[in-house]
């Protein structure tokens, strides 16, 4: 898999939360922010992923130990 414009995009949102913060107090705290973002980020995706189902396929087969992607819901 390359990394694509999607993702990259996704980076820079994130990026666009976390830099204007001067420090976090503590780890936990950087990652509720980066959740946050994370769920306001996922609301805004509309267009469907170019051959995603290949790649759901591929992750469940090399990742099945971690998670179940139920490629139907996506």
């Amino acid at each position: 898999m390359y990394t694509t414009n999607t993702i990259e995009g996704f980076h820079r949102q994130i990026r666009k939360v976390t830099k204007t913060k001067g420090a976090f107090t503590s780890d936990m705290a950087l990652l509720k922010l980066i959740y946050l973002a994370t769920q306001n980020i996922v609301e805004k995706w509309t267009a469907p992923l170019p051959n995603w189902g290949i790649v759901a396929s591929q992750l469940d087969i090399i990742f099945a130990e971690r998670a179940r992607i139920n490629i139907n819901t996506i």
